[in-house]
């Protein structure tokens, strides 16, 4: 494949099947993986000779992955990469037909998402010393986390415009441009208006061209935060509170909707307010409730430990 043709597939991702870039040099990652293993099977010359791949090559290619100590969660995603990139080719009439459509996927294990219990989280939240500036900015970060549900992505893009205080809301932008409005909730918001009354100008004065920084959450420097500072901030705060899992941004965003279905919320509401697209995204929660039930019920029924 030229890199002209590979910038091809590229714009395609991006314009038609509307994926972020990032994800998009990952298909396209996927594409020359695949080539490399055409050239060490038939000979470099052959390394584009996608016509001739047939449904067994491609076989051969989940076999190898395998072989080659790939998680099966990898193997389904570079299969499915792999699908959409004949598609791709059947579409520009360079392949007849799609050889992968056929191809069955490894089955996944079903790993439930991990979370915060309450409480854990009620120590997390207290644990910013809300008496110093980056303290009033990481209590408002991990109530926004927590209270919106929001990704990591979009808490850093996260713009002051974006926030209705006194509506107790916000607006993000998700996956695929996808515009939602989240809510914060009481605890947010004051949060939120203490980080916002002072800290944040504190911070603004490190910045190089302050007047032209519009996000919420800043950087030491005054910049808009990055996402590996996200990262690092909600790290050192689960590591002092000594959480009874490994806690990330993400995982916040799984406490929240765990959380909001115990509480007695529908799967329906969940999935409008994490931003699925599609409601089995949203179902695994289920199961997690489901285990927090089953354990609340052994610790407290009087014959649920009681051995046959």
């Amino acid at each position: 494949m030229s890199s002209a043709y590979l910038d091809a597939y590229l714009e395609h991702l991006v314009q038609v099947r509307d994926v972020s870039p990032r994800t998009a040099e990952a298909y396209a990652g996927d594409a020359v993986q695949f080539m490399n293993f055409l050239a060490q099977t038939w000979g470099e010359a052959r390394a584009a000779d996608f016509g001739a791949v047939t449904y067994p090559i491609i076989r051969r290619y989940v076999a190898a992955l395998h072989q080659a100590r790939y998680e099966r969660r990898s193997v389904a995603r570079k299969l499915s990469s792999l699908r959409t990139f004949f598609d791709f080719l059947v579409a520009r009439g360079l392949v007849k037909h799609n050889p992968a459509a056929l191809v069955r996927a490894p089955k996944l294990e079903k790993n439930l998402p991990e979370f915060l219990y309450n409480e854990e989280m009620e120590l997390l939240l207290a644990e910013p010393d809300v008496s110093t500036t980056l303290g009033l900015r990481d209590r408002a970060l991990l109530e926004f986390l927590y209270a919106s549900g929001c990704r990591r992505a979009e808490v850093v893009g996260l713009d002051l415009a974006d926030l209705d205080l006194p509506g107790l809301t916000a607006r993000v932008i998700g996956k695929r441009n996808k515009e939602r409005v989240v809510c914060l909730g009481e605890p947010c918001r004051e949060a939120l208006a203490a980080y916002l009354g002072g800290a944040r100008e504190e911070l603004l004065g490190n910045a190089e061209n302050p007047f032209a920084e519009t996000a919420v959450f800043l950087s030491r420097l005054g910049r808009r935060i990055s996402p590996g500072q996200v990262n690092k901030i909600v790290e050192k705060y689960v590591l002092r509170v000594g959480a009874s899992h490994r806690i990330t941004p993400h995982k916040l965003r799984h406490t929240f909707a765990t959380h909001l279905l115990d509480a007695g919320a529908d799967l329906r509401t969940i999935q409008e307010l994490l931003g699925h697209v599609s409601l089995t995204s949203t179902e695994i929660y289920t199961h997690v409730s489901a285990a927090g039930l089953k354990r609340v019920y052994n610790a407290a029924h009087p014959l649920a430990a009681k051995k046959g």
